[in-house]
């Protein structure tokens, strides 16, 4: 006698790989996770509870000198810092219609023949939510202590993007140079952006590489002086993920610098021409930074706002936790037999789900947002 599968398990193991390929199709796969060692961190608290809400609590190391000796610990000791962060959810849908004279009758097979296109959907969805997180102006909590919300750049205000610079100068870098931003005025700040010396490069990644170690130490708006810490791969090594938009990664691969790297110092295998960096598109890798092209992150390029009137991208020096990702429900297939008599059925998929840039106090925490120049091809 054969083993069935149980409908609701057939559903279960359909649920689970519809889950895996849309994370995986977002393109941003590897830097996910739910360890706090991962750039982009699950949150799923509200699968086992009802709520609107994930909270994301961070507590501040300790910096006293504490005492030795004899000395008496009583009235010496030091408060214990904590703040918190929260991501809020809400629903995402979409559906099609499979006509029965596609003959797909059973309600799996109903979900298969539509999968491809909502797993795609439904991954587009994600990818540019992150990335519309990570460009997301941050709005202190009113309170201090109070999580902190946002809004999109697009929707903000002069004076929301102000206060946020000032909040955030040791972890925003416009262009080639820290003091492009000294005046604290975001207009200011992007007229300061050129074609000529702010372009992509090695030098702007270290630097923001530079200031992401250090961030906090400068900054006495930040808790605790918290610094980005580094994405670690699985064999241990650490490093900072760039995202770039495409122009940006372009100008990358065209600096002298990476291009001597990878000519003399960069491992190749044999002489297989997939496996050589001169030949082979990909990510590019130096001085403890992966540059990750997204092409998506055209969608916040500043279109005039340059030196000049020149376009300006948006790119992203992430560290760990720079964005929380929380779901209530994820994606679940539903399906409508009523339609057209039951003869167009449709099968949709429902999904909880809602994405933050970590921040606390006003300031973002696991990102350094890089602005550089974004000229065109000629």
């Amino acid at each position: 006698m054969e083993v069935q599968l149980a409908s609701s398990s057939e559903k279960q193991v359909w649920i689970t790989k519809f889950l895996t390929e849309y994370v995986r199709e977002s393109g941003l796969m590897p830097y996910m996770g739910k360890s706090d060692t991962s750039i982009f961190q699950f949150r799923t608290e509200l699968l086992q509870e009802a709520g609107k809400t994930i909270n994301m609590p961070v507590v501040a190391s300790l910096k006293g000198s504490g005492v030795t000796g004899s000395q008496v610990l009583d009235g010496n000791e030091e408060d214990l810092q904590n703040f918190n962060d929260q991501i809020t959810v809400d629903w995402l849908r979409n559906g099609v219609r499979v006509p029965k004279s596609t003959q797909y009758l059973t309600e799996i097979n109903l979900m298969d023949a539509a999968k491809s296109a909502l797993r795609t959907w439904d991954a587009e969805k994600l990818r540019d939510g992150l990335l519309q997180a990570l460009g997301s102006i941050i709005i202190a909590g009113a309170n201090s202590g109070a999580p902190d919300s946002w809004v999109s750049y697009a929707a903000s205000t002069a004076s929301q993007r102000n206060a946020y610079l000032t909040l955030n100068g040791d972890r925003i870098l416009f262009g080639a140079n820290k003091s492009n931003s000294s005046s604290n005025v975001w207009a200011t700040a992007l007229g300061n952006v050129d074609s000529t010396n702010d372009k992509m490069s090695t030098a702007i990644g270290s630097l923001a590489k530079r200031m992401a170690r250090t961030t906090g130490k400068d900054n006495p708006n930040f808790p605790n002086n918290l610094k980005i810490r580094p994405w670690k791969t699985e064999d241990g090594k650490e490093y900072f993920v760039m995202l770039c938009a495409t122009n940006s990664f372009r100008d990358l691969k065209n600096d002298s610098v990476i291009q001597q790297a990878n000519r003399e110092a960069r491992a190749r295998e044999g002489n297989a021409m997939d496996k050589n960096p001169l030949f082979q598109d990909g990510d590019q890798i130096f001085d403890g930074v992966i540059y990750h092209e997204v092409p998506e992150l055209d969608q916040l390029k500043i279109v005039g706002a340059g030196n000049g009137g020149i376009d300006v991208d948006q790119n992203f020096l992430c560290g760990t936790q720079a964005v929380g990702i929380g779901w209530g429900q994820q994606p679940k297939p539903v399906t409508d037999y009523i339609k057209d008599y039951g003869f167009r059925p449709g099968v949709g998929i429902e999904e909880l789900r809602g994405q933050k840039k970590t921040s606390y106090t006003g300031v973002q925490y696991g990102v350094t947002s890089v602005f550089t120049s974004s000229t065109p091809d000629t």
